[in-house]
């Protein structure tokens, strides 16, 4: 199966997760806000940053350590099962799918400003026409669908720059005279519902297989995102508000301004400012439905390669690296979508399924690291933990309560339907170890997983970090490896390894322990308190091999050096004397990580082992 192309860089990243982000929370929300709480709208919209930081430090992390299609289904399957990676992966698609379908409608609503007499339907085909446009942008490459959210983005942000600038002057204080509208409730519900306009900002998880040097760029990008669209929230909110006050109400049936940026801008700016801030709001929504299409996309292609969807879903265009399989049947959802529903219930339907699915993000960091998983190594983690998940688990919990009983009702029904499919469908093909498995197991004390997920997350790390394999990698992965239960003698040591060593090497055990006891005598090849490396040159030609010795219970090599728990031996022929020398380097490269002693005594099993030497940090040749 054809691989994706890692092609988004950096500034990428930040405009597919800013112009996620960039939407109706801010073109039309703010007038529902202020029917609601008033003035306050402003802290809300801060407390609800506030409210997804959590979720997005810990999407850094896993995205981190798993960069890889399908972000929360595939974190979720990994650390919780493939059970709850079913739910996951299928209700992050129709959420994403469902979002980006209403930013498609607000598009064709545009029109409405330019051609009054528009009808629905012909909103509606509009709105298809750009899903099919933003659709072909993603099958011909990642890169371009990447590049044309950049101009967007940027374009939507230069816009809103101007609405500051030009509108923090205009601001009075009388219109925050009555700040609170209700009691501190209120205020929190309000949160509530802006908070979904932050549920973009890790949309770009889903697409972290293609992105370049995703170790930084990742992080780096959530969080430059999260930072300057918080601020430009806030900032643009304090001047619509400061700027119109009541004048964000309407008269029944509405109650409220479904423009209320453009209307600002009408006020300080003119005609022209509200037609700026009508583009800003077209790009907003443009942005979003790119971004949404590249994300949503990523979800069913990343669920096929677990088998837990049909396999057709898992295509990837050999011309253009893409997922056109799972991009058209997107395509096709949202069309439906768009041409068929009642999209406000399934927004808030969406909305719900989305705080639910921060929810498992959240539990999903807890897992992985309480399993103990030795390859689970996140370049990026969260702080504070495991403080600031427990609190985004009881925050999203009490903004579940809120979302009403419809919602919760459908997402319920949604829920159990992608458990359904994974019963009769997915547990039959799918065959995944998970992370909680790990922490039974380490409550029982049985083996109940074997080394499949240690093995999958190795590989990862080895694409993350660009590893390309060299000689000592490929003896690593074939070389035995030895995990004594008991103290023992050096000799005795001795005799293990010749007896491990004479068959690849064609030599009798007793020519082995006579070279090991000669080179040890002529000078000791312990290293430090915990370490021997002994190495020896044997007769022939073109030979060479690495065996790896664990013994937690100590091995006496001398009385200054009575207790050696790590041992790395080393056999090879005079004409290998040049990769002999590279051997004893690359050891001493990755010994000298501050963490190594602490994984190689923790290691699990001789897998475990091997994969502290291949994955540690050294220069390869």
């Amino acid at each position: 199966m054809a691989k994706l192309k890692r092609e988004l860089k950096l500034l990428d990243v930040f405009c597919i997760a800013a112009g996620a982000m960039i939407s109706s929370g801010l073109f039309i929300l703010p007038g529902l806000a202020y029917y609601k709480s008033g003035p306050s709208i402003v802290v809300a919209y801060l407390i609800a940053g506030i409210l997804v930081l959590p979720s997005m430090l810990s999407k850094a992390e896993l995205a981190t350590a798993m960069p890889k299609a399908g972000g929360t289904y595939f974190f979720v399957g990994r650390s919780l099962g493939a059970g709850f990676g079913t739910l996951a992966g299928i209700s992050a698609w129709f959420s994403l799918a469902f979002k980006s379908a209403f930013a498609l409608l607000g598009i064709g609503a545009f029109f409405s400003l330019l051609f009054p007499e528009i009808t629905m339907f012909q909103i509606k085909i509009i709105a298809v026409l750009f899903c099919i446009f933003f659709s072909f942008i993603n099958l011909i490459g990642v890169k371009h669908a990447g590049r044309f959210q950049v101009i967007l983005v940027m374009g939507l942000i230069f816009i809103l720059g101007i609405y500051i600038f030009k509108g923090i002057p205009e601001v009075k204080s009388q219109p925050f005279t009555n700040f609170m509208k209700g009691d501190m409730r209120t205020l929190f519900m309000t949160a509530g519902l802006i908070f979904v306009s932050y549920g973009g900002l890790t949309k770009i998880a889903s697409v972290a297989e293609e992105i370049k040097n995703p170790s930084r760029n990742i992080p780096l990008g959530m969080i430059l995102s999260f930072v300057i669209v918080t601020t430009i929230y806030v900032l643009v909110v304090f001047i619509t508000v400061g700027v119109l006050g009541d004048g964000l109400l309407r008269p029944e049936p509405a109650n409220f301004s479904l423009t209320p940026i453009s209307d600002a801008a009408n006020i300080f700016m003119g005609n022209a400012g509200k037609i700026l801030l009508a583009i800003a709001a077209l790009l907003a929504f443009v942005s979003t439905a790119n971004a949404g299409i590249m994300a949503a996309s990523r979800n069913p292609m990343a669920m096929s390669k677990d088998r837990l969807l049909p396999s057709f879903l898992g295509n990837v265009s050999k011309r253009y690296k893409t997922p056109h399989s799972a991009i058209i049947m997107t395509t096709l959802f949202m069309i439906s979508v768009i041409l068929f529903l009642n999209l406000e219930m399934l927004v808030k339907t969406a909305s719900t399924m989305k705080i639910i699915l921060f929810g498992f993000v959240n539990l999903s960091v807890i897992i992985m690291r309480e399993s103990g998983i030795q390859n689970y190594r996140p370049k990026f983690k969260a702080p504070l933990y495991p403080w600031i998940q427990i609190f985004a688990l009881i925050a999203y919990g009490f903004l579940l309560s809120q979302m009403g009983r419809i919602p919760l009702t459908i997402s319920s029904i949604f829920m159990l339907g992608g458990l359904f499919w994974y019963w009769f469908y997915g547990r039959i093909r799918a065959n995944k170890e998970s992370a909680l498995l790990h922490i039974i197991q380490r409550i029982k004390d049985k083996e109940l997983t074997g080394y499949a997920l240690e093995s999958e997350l190795k590989e990862i790390i080895r694409e993350r970090d660009a590893i390309q394999k060299d000689r000592f990698d490929h003896i690593i992965e074939k070389c035995q490896i030895l995990d004594i239960k008991k103290s023992i003698t050096k000799e005795e040591l001795f005799d293990l390894v010749s007896e491990k060593l004479s068959p690849s090497l064609h030599k009798s055990g007793n020519y082995f322990s006579k070279r090991l006891i000669d080179r040890e005598e002529e000078s000791t090849t312990v290293l430090t308190e915990n370490l021997a490396i002994p190495h020896i040159i044997i007769d022939g030609e073109k030979q060479f091999d690495i065996l790896l010795v664990r013994c937690k219970e100590g091995i006496y090599f001398s009385k200054d050096a009575p207790e050696i728990q790590i041992v790395f031996v080393i056999a090879g022929t005079k004409d290998e004397r040049t990769f002999h020398l590279q051997t004893l380097a690359a050891i001493a490269q990755i010994v000298q990580n501050p963490n190594f002693e602490k994984k190689w005594l923790s290691a699990k099993n001789e897998e475990a082992l091997r994969d502290v030497i291949l994955l540690g940090e050294r220069k390869r040749h």
